[in-house]
């Protein structure tokens, strides 16, 4: 019979905190603007569409960063249980929001609880912001939700640049 004595516990958790800090401090090392975990979302779903210019306004130049008009993007965010999507539309006025829908397709109950708490209390953190200044954390305690909007905002940005 082989006996191997076991390792304590607080010598396996100690050991466990270091490699998760080196793999911090490695990703931190990291040039340019690559996320390890893109390549995973992007197999799975787009997260991102193109630009959905509509009504009087779009595809006018503002005197800002941003062209005004209407714009729609996908952002993924992971639960415990799936990988959800929200579609998100801003109008954009002179690089300010003057408009936000957003509409999901969760695909876990919970998902859809907290999707619908997102959608109902989106509005009143980013209509009237500076398109710059919106990055949600947590919206009528949905922050999950959040992480997907954010992406989708991105997106946005990067096709709304004048």
């Amino acid at each position: 019979m082989i006996r191997t004595a076991a390792v304590p516990r607080p010598v396996r958790i100690g050991t466990a905190l270091l490699g998760v800090a080196g793999i911090a401090t490695l990703a931190g090392c990291a040039g340019g603007a690559t996320d390890a975990a893109a390549p995973a979302e992007s197999a799975a779903a787009p997260a991102a569409s193109s630009p959905a210019q509509t009504g009087a306004a779009a595809g006018s130049s503002a005197s800002g960063t941003y062209k005004d008009g209407q714009y729609e993007a996908t952002g993924q965010y992971a639960t415990p249980e799936s990988v959800e999507t929200v579609d998100v539309t801003l109008t954009i006025a002179g690089d300010t929001v003057t408009a936000v829908e957003v509409t999901g397709d969760p695909q876990a109950a919970e998902s859809r609880r907290y999707q619908s708490e997102f959608i109902g209390g989106i509005q009143d953190e980013v209509v009237g912001k500076k398109l710059d200044e919106i990055s949600v954390s947590k919206v009528a305690g949905s922050s999950l939700t959040s992480g997907g909007f954010n992406k989708a905002v991105d997106a946005i940005k990067t096709e709304a640049k004048a």
